[in-house]
């Protein structure tokens, strides 16, 4: 190990058990009032930061928790006084399912950090820089001297990613204006040794300034290990969640890596005795997580199927469920091996939302129809470049299909051909008598129904009349 990527400082950890470790085990449905009465002790623990907000979480918010995602981001900055508050950001999609335009991108982040995010990751599920641009400028323009911009490499398997690319990619993202550089593992298909290797190298090419951040899941077993290696290679700060709702499909554990460290030049200088009282609070959460349906011991077992098929574990249940609604669960292995021809096909994308959906649905229907007798919109717009540019090289016989009936494929960056949407959003919110503040109309850009329904219900507890009972043609109000 050189001089350069040996460790002589404390490993710093990122705490997910208030966003992704919830997400991933418990579909998203930790309440404010289950996380409030821990977050000033969390405060004082010494981590480098609390992933709280961002991925679904806004999402569920709405759609399932009657909560403003807002007043969330509000209240969290109100209890963290020390430690920063870190997001996920899915660069042009923001925390929706589409791209959007660059004007609510930017609004999107100023309100972000102007409410209290301290830390931005940042990724692209293609690994196209150019869908990171305007979300990285933004985040530097706002969050000068008080945000982090931390850019996310999604990590994955194929012949086109090698350590050379991943290298590559953070030199990228690094120039771009980044402060840390995140491997970002989130199918756990990363194994200890390769992560030695990448971060290793990657450290050697960035600035000493630069952080590397990296990000597993232990789905397949092999959390721990990753980050032991990672850290090992120079790796600054790893993701971990307290162990009520770390394992599985979540991150690993926080308490054995803080007592496996200490002592060591790696210690992160976490008092374990302090995290005792916040563990037994998260037991309680969990309990009420699997009392009410959401938390399974399925989502804590370890999964083979991802190492041995390069399947993460929610393709997998997506895959059997879609079988299973068409009768046809015998076909399973056959989709398994189906998966790897499509993925090449359409130019080896990192399997992660929601190029991992289209993938395998794309499977599905080559193994119950015919390979490529039916072509799914999502697949083709894959192909054609609408989510981006793929990391490798696109089929010329599939493209050919993809083309047949006029399509054309786009070489610009996805959101160039978007307008501007801000004015229109604003004045439609305005328009629906619903408007509060600014960031309603960014809670309506990325879920228009989800977020209309939320505002009558805000309006209705408000004001104690239902918008929906109402009679629209003297406005009286039923009894």
């Amino acid at each position: 190990m050189s001089d350069k990527t040996k460790v002589t400082h404390k490993v710093m950890i990122t705490d997910t058990i208030l966003r992704d470790a919830h997400q991933s085990l418990a579909a998203t449905r930790m309440r404010w009032d289950e996380i409030e009465p821990v977050l000033s002790q969390l405060d004082e623990i010494g981590y480098y930061s609390l992933e709280a907000w961002g991925g679904a979480t806004f999402d569920t918010c709405l759609r399932f928790l009657c909560e403003d995602p807002w007043d969330r981001l509000k209240n969290l900055k109100k209890y963290l006084k020390k430690t920063p508050i870190q997001m996920l950001l899915r660069g042009q999609n923001l925390l929706g399912y589409r791209h959007y335009a660059d004007d609510v991108v930017e609004k999107f982040i100023e309100k972000a950090i102007e409410n209290g995010v301290g830390v931005i990751r940042v990724f692209d599920a293609l690994n196209d820089v150019r869908n990171l641009e305007t979300s990285m400028k933004a985040i530097k323009k706002y969050g000068a001297g008080r945000c982090v911009c931390e850019a996310a490499i999604s990590y994955t398997t194929s012949p086109v990613h090698t350590t050379e690319y991943f290298v590559k990619l953070a030199k990228t993202l690094e120039d771009m204006g980044a402060d840390n550089i995140c491997i970002k593992d989130m199918a756990n298909l990363l194994l200890p040794f390769t992560a030695y290797e990448v971060v290793k190298e990657i450290k050697e090419e960035l600035r000493p300034e630069t952080k590397v951040h990296v990000h597993t899941h232990n789905t397949t077993g092999t959390g721990d290990m990753i980050n032991l290696m990672a850290i090992q290679a120079g790796a600054d700060i790893v993701d971990c969640a307290l162990s009520p709702l770390g394992n599985g499909t979540s991150n690993p554990a926080t308490e054995p890596l803080v007592a496996t460290l200490k002592g060591t030049p790696y210690d992160t200088g976490i008092d374990i005795n302090k995290l005792l009282p916040i563990v037994n609070h998260f037991n309680k959460v969990a309990a009420r997580l699997e009392k009410d349906g959401f938390l399974s011991a399925r989502v804590r077992k370890v999964d083979i199927n991802t190492l041995l098929y390069q399947v993460p574990g929610g393709m997998l249940s997506n895959l059997i469920s879609q079988l299973k609604a068409a009768g046809k669960e015998d076909k399973l292995m056959e989709c398994l091996s189906e998966v790897p021809v499509v993925r090449k096909d359409c130019g080896y994308p990192p399997l992660v939302t929601p190029s991992s959906q289209i993938v395998g649905t794309q499977a599905v229907w080559n193994v119950l129809a015919g390979r490529y007798k039916t072509l799914t919109a999502q697949y083709k717009d894959l192909i054609l470049g609408k989510y981006g540019k793929v990391p490798g090289e696109v089929s010329p016989e599939v493209l050919k299909l993809c083309t047949a009936h006029g399509e054309e494929a786009i070489t610009c960056r996805p959101a160039d051909l978007l307008s501007g949407e801000l004015q229109r959003l604003t004045e439609e919110v305005k328009s629906s008598g619903y408007y509060q503040k600014e960031e309603d109309v960014l809670s309506y850009a990325l879920f228009p129904e989800v977020a209309t329904s939320f505002f009558k219900w805000r309006k209705a507890r408000e004001t104690g009349v239902d918008d929906d009972m109402a009679k629209n043609s003297d406005g009286v109000y039923p009894v």
